[in-house]
């Protein structure tokens, strides 16, 4: 009995009878593992406007006055003060300056994080060294120790070293990540075969030959994904660079002063919201595709 035969022969898998409405029924909603259905389409659709819906919130009110709070019924649609609202923000706050200040920090730490995580990674996956499963079981400790606890610590530090208003005193501490070395290592620990690795040094490849040709073009969907996290984490940081950022604040600090007045107007709020929302959606539109492609070819060579 062939396979196909055998795969005939289990009840509620074939096409004879007693099988073939229940599995047309299932098929209307899932399609299959290859095509999906209504229901997998409805619960995407569910999730795509339960995500969109704060932003698109915001934008509405960012681009009406602040009475639209107010109404009975909430406008469904942006109006046409969002540039007015946009002005509001540019002369409350020192935006530029933050946005440069936030693209620098975010930048530097997603490339460095990015590079010492898959160097980090790749020696924890695939070389033997004493100690190995030690250090790697401090480095995923760390993960649960709170960040409030090392903020006093930390910024009596960079009061030491004199970083309070510098930049530096943001991406230093941020430079690399236990997340990301753990990231790493769990992808890179399957998705490289160990006789790739012995293949390359018998052919003569020095250590970081066989990182640079072997480890880092199999890294790449995981390494975009890293660093479109990290991007987004460093974006959004609040609490630490209020802290050591008081005069030279970062897009997210300067963004609170908009409520730091007796009447906060939510419009020029939400305007400055959605201006600041707008640099992680470039980002992600003009890394989109290259990661999705990044994912799909690593599953395949998986």
């Amino acid at each position: 009995m062939t396979v196909l035969q055998k795969a005939r022969a289990v009840p509620g898998t074939g096409t004879g009878s007693g099988s073939g409405k229940p599995l047309r029924g299932r098929r209307r909603f899932f399609r299959g593992a290859g095509r999906p259905g209504f229901l997998s389409y409805g619960i995407l659709l569910a999730f795509l406007i339960g995500s969109a819906y704060p932003l698109w919130w915001s934008l509405i009110i960012g681009s009406r006055s602040n009475e639209a709070l107010g109404l009975d019924w909430p406008p469904l649609w942006p109006g046409g003060n969002f540039w007015t609202n946009a002005a509001a923000v540019f002369d409350t706050v020192p935006f530029w300056k933050a946005l440069a200040n936030s693209i620098i920090i975010s930048g530097t730490i997603t490339v460095s994080v990015v590079i010492f995580s898959t160097l980090a990674g790749y020696a924890f996956a695939k070389l033997r060294f004493r100690g190995r499963g030690l250090l790697m079981v401090a480095v995923i400790a760390t993960m649960a120790i709170p960040t409030q606890l090392g903020i006093i610590p930390l910024f009596m530090v960079m009061q030491k070293l004199g970083w309070t208003g510098e930049l530096g005193a943001v991406i230093v501490p941020g430079l690399v990540t236990a997340f990301g070395v753990f990231f790493m290592r769990q992808y890179l620990v399957d998705v490289i075969p160990d006789e790739l690795i012995e293949s390359a040094r018998m052919d003569g490849a020095s250590m970081l030959g066989t990182f640079r040709h072997v480890a880092l073009p199999a890294a790449k969907p995981a390494m975009a994904i890293l660093g479109l996290f990290t991007f987004m984490t460093a974006w959004t940081d609040f609490m630490w660079p209020l802290l050591v950022l008081p005069n030279n604040p970062t897009l997210q600090v300067a963004l609170s002063q908009l409520q730091s007045a007796r009447y906060v107007d939510y419009s020029v709020v939400l305007a400055g919201a959605v201006l600041a929302t707008i640099p992680l959606l470039i980002l992600f539109v003009a890394a989109g595709k290259q990661l999705i492609s990044g994912i799909m070819q690593g599953a395949v060579k998986g």
